[in-house]
């Protein structure tokens, strides 16, 4: 960082990414400080500014010591320990130090007296349950579609969508199943779909009776709205919809069609219409939305369709190192590998990671938006014909 760099930032004052420390004498509001900092997306932290900016300065005592500090909390003071970069400032003759935190990639991060704490704006706050449970399963790489649905048992699946869906997936494997020489359970064992006696997640979604009795927010929210804003009371039409993973994706598609207008290409009276935005560009991204949300968040999927765009919320930022421009160019991570691997079966999917680039091909005026702080990605198709 050069000096105009830690210009910026002090002018910029504190925010999720900047937290300013007149001194620092505790190892315990250090270790703090840390632990939020790389259970969220890292920052720094500048010793020697006051809270509202003012350069206040460290002497080369002071300084010494906060090294020392600094190397002792990062190795003792924090689980699992931590590796931070020092550099020292002079700004109008005063010395500035900043303390570097990268981004932790062995989360979460606790205090040695057991605090998780992540940035919450320019302050940090205490994770939660879900959080914590999120990060835990991300370290030990677990997945969330691979989750015991507990109380549930092979009685609420749906053996006859199961059994359309396997002849699918393996042939061989259906015929031995109809033969009796393998036992249902076992298969849906091999397929990550039961666990002992209990349905996965995955299990659940894709083939459960009534997947909303065990999961609960595995719903879509369909909006069309009566203008371009977003308000409770100015809509035309609402509704939840739940069921299966195809039965939600059918029933998405029709609201989609049905909400909006249809382009006459050609000048003969009698020819078809064309939807105005492409109807596979929205079928990639819905299920996308479908089988890469993080399920450790308890909200539902949103199809909200406005005058002038469309937008398709889903719950949980990108993973690990992905950002817009890495999907943009078909590059994946499979936050639900099971789903993944077996939408292809029960969705017009092809799990090639190339579902955006498609879509983006057929109607480049979308828009992606990935909201870390709302932990939201966030797809907006453009409509055109709005313009015009």
């Amino acid at each position: 960082m050069d000096i105009n760099d830690l210009a910026q930032l002090i002018q910029k004052r504190e925010n999720s990414y900047t937290q300013f420390k007149e001194k620092i004498i505790n190892p315990q509001q250090l270790a703090e400080e840390i632990v939020a900092f790389s259970n969220a997306e890292g920052g720094s932290i500048l010793v020697g500014i006051a809270d509202n900016g003012d350069i206040k300065g460290l002497s080369d005592s002071e300084i010494n010591s906060l090294n020392q500090l600094i190397s002792n909390v990062s190795n003792e003071n924090i689980k699992p320990p931590v590796y931070t970069l020092v550099e020292t400032h002079c700004i109008n003759d005063k010395n500035i130090l900043v303390i570097n935190i990268k981004k932790g990639i062995n989360k979460p991060y606790q205090t040695s007296n057991g605090l998780y704490l992540t940035k919450s704006g320019s302050d940090k706050r205490k994770m939660s349950q879900d959080e914590l449970k999120r990060l835990f399963a991300e370290s030990n790489n677990l997945y969330a579609d691979e989750e015991i649905i507990l109380k549930s048992n092979i009685t609420d699946l749906n053996t006859e969508i199961f059994y359309t869906t396997l002849l699918k997936i393996n042939k061989a494997v259906y015929d031995e199943l109809k033969l009796g020489k393998l036992e249902l359970k076992t298969i849906l064992q091999n397929l990550d779909l039961m666990n002992g006696d209990n349905l996965t997640l995955a299990g659940n979604l894709l083939f459960g009776k009534t997947p909303q009795k065990f999961n609960k927010s595995f719903y879509v929210d369909c909006v069309l709205f009566n203008g371009s804003e977003l308000a409770d009371n100015n809509f035309i039409h609402k509704e939840r919809v739940e069921g299966t993973f195809s039965e939600i994706y059918k029933h998405i598609i029709i609201f989609l069609k049905s909400s909006l207008k249809k382009v006459q290409i050609n000048k003969d009276f009698n020819s078809l219409g064309q939807l105005e935005i492409p109807e596979e560009s929205l079928s990639e991204l819905f299920i996308n939305a479908l089988i890469h949300r993080d399920y450790y968040i308890n909200s539902s999927i949103k199809v909200f369709v406005f005058e002038n765009r469309i937008e398709i919320i889903s719950p949980g930022k990108l993973p690990n190192s992905l950002n817009i421009e890495k999907i943009k160019n078909g590059i994946s991570i499979h936050r639900n590998p099971v789903l993944n691997s077996l939408a292809q079966y029960v969705l017009p999917y092809s799990r090639l990671g190339s579902g955006i680039k498609r879509a983006i091909y057929n109607y480049p005026n979308i828009e992606f938006i990935n909201n870390i702080t709302t932990e939201q990605f966030i797809c907006i198709f453009k409509r055109e014909l709005c313009k015009k």
